[in-house]
């Protein structure tokens, strides 16, 4: 695996369980027992996937005595943004261009 910026939160966000943390830390800050809670896996694999995250710049983990908060870090879902955002104008003139050869085809069906 690739180990630039995008590749790393692409990779991270592959995984279902990792976009559910993702949501629920949306939400603000738990701690891995509380991310743990919903899922049927032991708390060493949530950890594990919280590395994943981490390690892509998605999450941090503070420190406070003995709790330790993750909480979500959005600059790299806001590069994933931008990097989807070029090819956006794209797509949208394709399904237009897509839009009106449908709309010319019913046309002309009509017409017949």
């Amino acid at each position: 695996m690739a180990d630039d910026p995008l590749s790393l939160t692409f990779a991270a966000l592959a995984d279902p369980t990792r976009r559910e943390i993702l949501a629920r830390l949306a939400g603000g800050e738990a701690t891995v027992n509380e991310l743990a809670e919903p899922f049927d896996m032991s708390l060493q694999a949530v950890s594990k996937h919280l590395k994943v995250l981490e390690r892509a710049g998605l999450i941090t983990r503070g420190r406070d005595a003995q709790w330790r908060p993750c909480r979500l870090e959005p600059a790299p879902l806001e590069e994933v943004d931008r990097w989807v955002d070029r090819y956006r104008d794209r797509w949208e003139e394709r399904f237009t261009r897509l839009d009106e050869e449908l709309r010319r085809i019913e046309g002309e069906s009509n017409h017949e």
